[in-house]
């Protein structure tokens, strides 16, 4: 297969050779998309989840979309919420690949309650899944594979909760556990050539999304101040660098990918700052052009 989507945008051909990823909730959204590119730039990879015909399917789509890259692409299923499910797919992996480079961490899940009414259930579900899993992983990663290899890269994917989550305190606080257990994880295993990177995402346009109102989603962009959300190539475009020789330099680092959210949560531009017309008006000062509005100086 030929044209842009056997190949990667913007890295160069050949960029991942060699190296052999492994990516969970690898089936759908964000971690579909990572595995694509990884393979578009030469990474073997193997994708893992819950559901073995979402994993299927998803590698039979890599074969049509993306032509011989699509065939680096294999499938394992299993479960990263207990420490024998991850040593599992770690080892079928190996098993695939002959070796393991770069995990990525990107199985999560929440669902929306106001904060008084989680149960105590519903809280350890997502704690579970999203600290515990990533934790399982690691360790296994580790234990199985990057402590004899000398080197190793995790890369571990949360949704950004630098603000908080309304409507998903529990998910809130297990990413913020995540970033905090990747800052931990890098110092530990910085000895051994391992690093370890987050990655906090803002809001994507993925199949997720797409099953909200467009009412919904509108009001989701409009909280992210260049007005759209982000598109999944994106992600996956970090995802591949983090991968890269340069992803060793950022170990202990969150890198966030949201659009300028971090820096604004409500409407934006944010009211009183814009004119009638929407936009934040420009006055002449002293020759040059300067932004001004209510609290700028």
């Amino acid at each position: 297969m030929s044209g842009p989507a056997a190949r990667s945008e913007i890295f160069a051909e050949g960029s991942l050779d060699g190296v052999a990823a492994l990516i969970t909730g690898g089936g759908t959204g964000l971690g579909r998309e990572s595995a694509f590119e990884l393979a578009r730039c030469g990474a073997s990879v193997t994708i893992a989840g819950r559901r073995a015909e979402v994993l299927e399917h998803a590698a039979q789509r890599a074969r049509a979309e993306l032509g011989a890259a699509g065939e680096r692409i294999t499938w394992i299923a299993g479960d990263v919420r207990e420490p024998d499910g991850a040593e599992r797919l770690v080892a079928g992996a190996l098993e695939r690949s002959g070796r393991l480079d770069v995990l990525v961490n990107n199985a999560g899940g929440q669902f929306f309650s106001p904060a008084e009414l989680i149960a105590a259930k519903g809280w350890r579900a997502v704690w579970r899944l999203n600290v515990g899993g990533m934790l399982n992983m690691s360790e296994a990663a580790h234990a199985l594979a990057f402590s004899a290899a000398g080197s190793g890269r995790v890369v571990n994917v949360t949704l950004s909760p630098h603000h908080g989550m309304p409507g998903m305190a529990h998910s809130g606080a297990a990413r913020a556990a995540v970033e905090a257990l990747t800052a931990e994880l890098s110092h530990r295993w910085a000895a051994e050539k391992v690093s370890v990177v987050a990655v906090a995402a803002g809001h994507f346009a993925t199949e997720v999304t797409a099953k909200y109102p467009e009412s919904v989603r509108a009001g989701a962009s409009r909280t992210v101040p260049i007005q759209r959300l982000g598109e999944p190539i994106e992600h996956a475009w970090l995802v591949a660098l983090l991968s890269s020789p340069l992803g060793a330099a950022f170990n202990g680092s969150t890198v966030t990918l949201d659009g300028a959210r971090d820096n604004w949560f409500g409407p934006w531009p944010p009211p009183g700052l814009a004119d009638e017309s929407g936009e934040v008006p420009v006055e002449e000062r002293g020759g040059a052009q300067r932004a001004t509005g209510p609290g700028l100086r």
